[in-house]
Formats: structure tokens, sequence, C-alpha cells
């Protein structure tokens, strides 16, 4: 049983869980708040850039054999391609991908959701990660860390 709940207790799981809030309140909202077609378009370009970091994340990942779960430990330290940018490109398109569909559902009062999204996954995935990688790759991670920002 605990497997199984360590297998609930990943990223998309926990995206998930945030869209189906936002969605929610964004079909309850009392204020009918609205960004118009403004709002669509800066939608899709946070949709369509969540999707792309998420790609290249994954496909750099697969380039150097390494896991994308979380609760694994990584067989290579990946610095290249979009992981010069950014430390974290998948949870930061989740995040994109959050408040891109908060603002398609016109769930604006939902926009809060995307800092504790951000807050849920540093704490319950990131830290954790980043400590692995320390412990692995040692100063070759710490050096990234330096020249890397976690976010943007």
């Amino acid at each position: 049983m605990r497997d199984y709940v360590k297998w609930l207790d990943i990223p998309p799981v926990w995206l998930a869980g945030f869209l189906l809030l936002g969605w929610q309140i964004g079909r309850l909202d009392p204020l009918n708040l609205s960004l118009g077609q403004v709002g669509q378009l800066v939608a899709g370009l946070l949709i369509g850039a969540g999707l792309v970091l998420m790609l290249l994340a994954v496909i750099e990942m697969r380039k150097f054999r390494t896991t994308v779960l979380p609760h694994m430990q990584a067989a290579h330290l990946v610095t290249s391609g979009i992981f010069k940018r950014t430390r974290n490109p998948i949870y930061l398109g989740d995040a994109l991908l959050l408040a891109g569909f908060c603002l398609r559902w016109e769930a604006v009062l939902a926009l809060p959701l995307v800092p504790l999204f951000v807050w849920v996954i540093e704490r319950r995935f990131i830290l954790a990660e980043e400590a692995r990688l320390a412990r692995k790759f040692g100063n070759a991670y710490g050096s990234y860390m330096r020249n890397t920002r976690r976010w943007i």
C-alpha cells in the first residue's frame, strides 16, 4: 500500500488536483471576472510555453538516459539544453500550465493557486531532489546550483 501511495505522490497528480480546484473556482466564480480576449491569448501562450518547456526537458533527460520521475535516483546530471536556463523546467512548465488554464477557464480568482502550487512542489519534491543530486554529484551539482536558478 505504501508503494502505491508513493506513486500517487507525483507532480502530475498534484498538478491535476490544482487544475481541478482552479476549474471549480472558475465555475463558481461569484464575481464573474474575465480578462476577455487578451486573457485567452495570454492563456494560450502560457499553456503553450509550459508544454514546450516540459517537452524540451524530457527530450534532454532522455538524451542522457536519466529518469524524469522525482522519486528515482538520477543516472546523470543534466545541465545542457533547457537545463542551462532553469533547474526545474518541468515544474516551471507545470506552473505555467496551471496559470494558463486558470485564465482559459476565466478563473481569475484561482490565480493565487499558482504560487501555492509552486510552494507545494518545492517543499514536496524539489528540496528532496536537490538533496539527492547534491549527494550523488557533489561539487558538480553545487556549481550547477550556483550558476542556474531554481525557477527562472
